[in-house]
């Protein structure tokens, strides 16, 4: 190769350890057992540590659930590995179809999509539906896959501080100003990093005022969020009420792949012929699908799991709280533990993992600089010994540097 490629590799040899010299690189530790709250990780002499795992996004403990497996082993058996197609050509099977209407039933939608991720399904909401005719207005800190979605659209755009229903009704006003056509409203339902839960109650009457239609992002809320789990619209009082919702199969939902939109039939069938994710990806494997059904089988009948991880959450955010540790108020089982300094939050997180309990530090550029965090995920497969044995890890941990009494 030429000096100028040297060049350009040299480059991105200098990016890495600027990274580094910051304490901002992050490495990818190697888990050699199913995902689960218990797990096993491989050190560098090759050993393995088990660990108590805090940092999944594994909120019903259905990643590793023998049913869920099951299921996913007899989809297997019935309808193949893979498809080696897209929907559109000969990519959709029965089962599809059946798990679109099941999501469709547990949602309170009309119809829904599948796509092979939900960053996907972000990707591919804005473009086909509204034009530079439209405005589209988003919260500050929505996740990465809606702010890269709404950039592939030609809609005026428009930012709200974060869950500021002053700042959304003053960018509502701005587009009626600006001669919207149509105005689309879209938030995350749980910001991942914070666990803050959006006022979709509030957010609704302000889109109806302004005759706005309201999206919603719900990764960290189908499942376990409302009585029912269906949702942040559920529990915030306004089920069947969002226009369009997004989400994943990856998270509480079995924690595999897969996402989906769900809403009004004519916005699914208008993705259908134009989302260019969905047209454009191979189809979502039928294993993923078959245990998906199986999940929400269990979803529907019985509320034991969400009930079983609210009553987790309660416990550990008042007991970590006891311990003198800061954390982002509300009652989401994401519970961000403030360091606030990015290389303490790894040396937490380094000590914490020589304790036995695994849970990440999260720091800029993933969150704003100067608010670094432990960010510890809840599980209603932890039970009450699991929580005690991280909070005392934690004040452990904390006293030996010095970050509490």
């Amino acid at each position: 190769m030429g000096t100028h490629h040297d060049h350009f590799y040299q480059h991105l040899g200098q990016q890495l350890q600027g990274i580094r010299d910051a304490g901002l690189y992050k490495t990818e530790r190697v888990i050699a057992t199913p995902q689960g709250t218990h797990i096993q990780t491989l050190q560098p002499d090759g050993s393995r540590q088990t660990v108590l795992n805090l940092c999944a996004n594994n909120y019903l403990g259905l990643s590793s659930h023998p049913l869920v497996v099951a299921a996913a082993h007899e989809a297997l058996r019935t309808h193949g590995y893979g498809l080696s197609s897209v929907r559109f050509i000969c990519g959709t099977q029965d089962l599809h179809k059946t798990l679109e209407s099941r999501l469709s039933a547990f949602l309170g939608t009309e119809d829904s999509i599948l796509y092979a991720a939900a960053f996907d399904a972000n990707g591919g909401l804005f473009e086909p539906l509204l034009g530079e005719e439209d405005a589209v207005i988003s919260d500050t800190l929505n996740h990465a896959s809606i702010i890269d979605g709404i950039r592939l659209c030609k809609a005026r755009r428009y930012r709200y501080q974060h869950n500021d229903m002053a700042d959304l009704e003053r960018c509502l006003q701005q587009a009626a100003t600006d001669g919207a056509r149509f105005t689309l409203v879209f938030t995350d339902g749980v910001f991942s990093m914070d666990g803050t839960i959006a006022q979709l109650d509030v957010m609704r009457e302000l889109c109806d005022q302004h005759g706005a239609l309201l999206g919603v992002d719900e990764c960290h809320a189908t499942g376990f969020m409302g009585p029912t789990g269906r949702g942040t619209h559920e529990h915030r009082g306004v089920f069947g009420k969002v226009d369009i919702l997004t989400g994943t199969l990856g998270k509480a939902l079995g924690g595999a792949s897969g996402g989906f939109t769900s809403g009004r039939r004519e916005v699914i069938e208008l993705l259908r012929q134009r989302s260019r994710p969905y047209l454009f990806s191979n189809t979502v494997a039928p294993a993923i699908v078959g245990a998906s059904i199986a999940v929400l089988d269990l979803l529907e009948g019985s509320t034991a799991l969400r009930d079983r991880l609210a009553e987790n959450t309660r416990y550990f955010r008042a007991a970590i709280t006891a311990a003198g540790f800061a954390i982002r108020p509300g009652d989401h089982p994401i519970v961000p533990i403030m360091v606030h300094d990015a290389q303490r939050a790894q040396q937490l997180s380094a000590r914490l993992l020589e304790l036995g309990v695994y849970a990440v530090g999260f720091f800029y550029p993933v969150v704003p600089q100067g608010l670094a965090r432990i960010r510890v995920q809840l599980s209603a497969a932890h039970d009450r010994a699991d929580l005690e044995r991280a909070v005392a890890a934690f004040t452990q941990a904390g006293r030996e540097l010095g970050m509490i009494a």
